[in-house]
């Protein structure tokens, strides 16, 4: 199978969509002519014209605004927000309307769009451009949350965002775009709620979101030189959460370490451990382990900066304490 990097899966993902329905359009800063911040849209307004590929001021509250008004008369628009931080400019459109949209009109109404936007640290972006907010929009109800880690999965993901019914929140990982892996050339599409065993492992669970999930199989490399086998799950989405697949893998090996690169305090590795605290219990020989950044902003200073962000060390050590 053809080996493609996250970008150019993405790219190939928005592509077939538009092709697909003429009602899939994008819109965003820079999308068009520059390409966009991260090169994703590179070459699509070649093909699909300034009509379907639309830049739009430096404004998020207009981009999320002009989005919600098209998918209300039937498109399928694809927003671009350069940075998460940035959705807080749009949190009323947002929370306030399209994720309520469908739910106040009893369903006649379908704000039926994606807004992707890219999160996390890594490049010395500054506590503005490099936060990881999942959290606040799994805390609304109406929205849909996904994060893809792989080649594969971002492709597949975005394809079935682009036809939920459903507003999908869509958040990239900034340092994942030049990551490869495995994508078919054939079309296939990756279910919004339906996590992937990442590597199996019968002594503990390692639950990571978006690029934690590449430094959690490289901790359970490492694990296993210590003969500690840790299964790595990625929920790849985490509204709907796939509870089940948690669920069976904490009771095959009865521990779990929660990792995500946002901020542990109210961070969604909580509702993770609630869960399982909730619905099996008794399965844990120890317990739940949280690894997540600091409670701090995101330091500018690259050696400050991977200080407070997780890393395999910081997993390996959360794993060993369970083990004591």
């Amino acid at each position: 199978m053809r080996e493609i990097t996250y970008r150019e899966a993405l790219r190939e993902g928005l592509q077939e969509e538009m092709r697909r329905d003429e009602r899939v359009f994008l819109l965003g800063e820079d999308i068009a002519e520059f390409g966009g911040t991260y090169k994703v849209t590179e070459g699509l307004l070649a093909e699909f014209g300034p009509e379907r590929v639309r830049n739009t001021p430096i404004s998020e509250t207009a981009i999320v605004g002009a989005a919600l008004g098209a998918a209300l008369l039937g498109m399928r628009p694809v927003a671009e927000l350069m940075y998460i931080d940035f959705s807080a400019v749009a949190m009323d459109q947002i929370v306030n309307q399209i994720a309520k949209i469908r739910y106040m009109f009893g369903g006649k109404a379908k704000a039926s769009l994606v807004i992707r936007t890219q999160g996390g640290a890594g490049r010395s972006s500054g506590p503005h451009h490099a936060q990881s907010l999942e959290t606040w929009f799994c805390h609304t109800p109406g929205l849909m949350v996904a994060m893809p880690s792989t080649p594969y999965d971002v492709k597949g993901l975005i394809k079935s965002s682009i036809r939920s019914d459903n507003p999908v929140i869509f958040i990239e990982h900034k340092l994942l775009y030049n990551e490869k892996g495995p994508v078919p050339e054939e079309e296939y599409l990756v279910p919004i709620g339906k996590a992937d065993i990442k590597r199996e492992g019968g002594d503990v669970t390692l639950v990571a979101t978006s690029r934690m999930v590449l430094r959690a199989l490289k901790a359970a490399e490492a694990l296993a030189e210590d003969g500690i086998e840790a299964e790595v799950l990625d929920p790849r989405s985490l509204v709907p959460l796939d509870e089940d697949a948690i669920l069976q893998s904490v009771k095959k090996t009865g521990r779990l370490v929660i990792i995500h690169e946002a901020v542990k305090r109210g961070g969604y590795g909580a509702e993770i451990q609630a869960v399982v605290s909730e619905k099996a219990f008794d399965y844990l020989d120890a317990p739940i382990k949280r690894v997540a950044a600091a409670n701090t902003p995101v330091p500018f200073a690259p050696t400050l900066e991977n200080f407070v962000i997780p890393d395999e060390r910081d997993i390996i050590k959360g794993v060993k304490e369970l083990f004591g």
